[in-house]
């Protein structure tokens, strides 16, 4: 892998203050997601044109470039039809439920690359989403407050009363990946549907293998690099391949069904995947920046609306997964102020 220090990504947890009746379905991504992107859309758009493509602005415009970034005309290795989009929304825990007038809503967001730079324009999108109605009976709600979560604890970083962003970190340091040959462990507890495929079909619990997964987090994580950050992660995938020879696994995984309705194709997809742990032994070292990467990059399919995202519980090269879980839940109070929110 290549040596790199830090990677540009960062992720923020949104507290709205529910004005009128919100229904969640019993999984929020998608729904949060759609209005994210029509929000966005409203407000980014100049041309109103029904399509992006052909839009003499697409080159400049942030609604592409956040929401569904165009893929590149060229490429040394392959054609993409599409390419990783910069952010992940992280809704609340599993389980539909009723929010009445007074409750808090809370979800997160993870952003990645040119996506932080936008951060003024995605903390007034969600506020335009929330207003104008999210779910069955469009329910409303008022942004209370943004934190950013890292590494190191909470932080405070935005209220409308006062208008500003705090400055902060967007950006994690990465271990150090080695040649240490030693064994050692690492379990991921996945918290949504992980759907990683094989000709085009999630595959099951028993069909899933240790490369198959960190496979998939290096193609992943390097595609994300290569667009995103000033350079890609891995050199020699074929290296990567050979090291999961030595990896040993022991997984206590199940399936989840989960089912949603695509506005856009007009019709329902099942997008169920395996949730549960996945432990992980042997020489890991060169897997170290992949594995804490994926804590927030997520991995698999449909992790643009929060699926495949999981948290390490067992200790890595570099202690990456090591003391208390992420939980989002201690914040600091606001610091010096930057950008202006309008």
């Amino acid at each position: 892998m290549n040596a790199a220090n830090t990677f540009p990504v960062a992720r923020y947890r949104f507290e709205f203050k529910v004005r009128q009746t919100i229904r969640l379905p019993d999984y929020a991504g998608s729904m949060l997601r759609g209005a994210f992107g029509h929000a966005l859309r409203q407000l980014a758009c100049m041309t109103r044109q029904k399509e992006c493509a052909g839009c003499p602005l697409l080159a400049t415009c942030p609604y592409p470039a956040i929401f569904a970034p165009p893929p590149p005309p060229a490429h040394r290795l392959q054609k993409f039809s599409q390419i990783p989009a910069p952010y992940i929304i992280e809704p609340s825990d599993w389980g539909c439920r009723v929010l009445a007038a007074g409750e808090t809503l809370i979800f997160h967001q993870v952003l990645i690359g040119r996506a932080l730079q936008e951060l003024p324009l995605i903390l007034l999108t969600w506020r335009r989403a929330l207003a104008r109605g999210i779910g069955a009976g469009d329910g409303t709600a008022d942004l209370v407050r943004v934190v950013h979560c890292s590494e190191h604890g909470d932080q405070e970083i935005h209220r409308p009363e006062v208008g500003t962003i705090a400055t902060h970190d967007q950006g994690i340091a990465l271990v150090g990946e080695s040649d240490d040959s030693r064994t050692s462990t690492a379990t991921l507890r996945f918290e949504t549907p992980l759907r990683l495929q094989q000709n085009g079909r999630a595959l099951p619990p028993d069909r899933l293998q240790a490369r198959t997964l960190l496979m998939a987090l290096a193609r992943r994580a390097n595609l994300l690099a290569e667009f995103y950050s000033p350079s890609a992660l891995v050199d020699d995938f074929a290296t990567l391949r050979a090291a999961c020879t030595g990896i040993r696994e022991e997984k206590n995984l199940r399936w989840l069904d989960w089912t949603r309705y695509s506005s856009r194709q007009q019709q329902k997809m099942s997008l169920g995947g395996v949730v549960g742990t996945w432990r992980l032994e042997g020489p890991l070292a060169p897997f170290a920046p992949l594995l804490q990467l994926g804590e927030w990059l997520h991995v698999g399919k449909e992790t643009v609306f929060g699926l495949g995202r999981y948290t390490l519980t067992d200790g890595l090269p570099g202690d990456i997964s090591t003391g208390p879980l992420k939980t989002c839940e201690h914040p600091c109070q606001l610091v010096e102020k930057q950008a202006t929110i309008t």
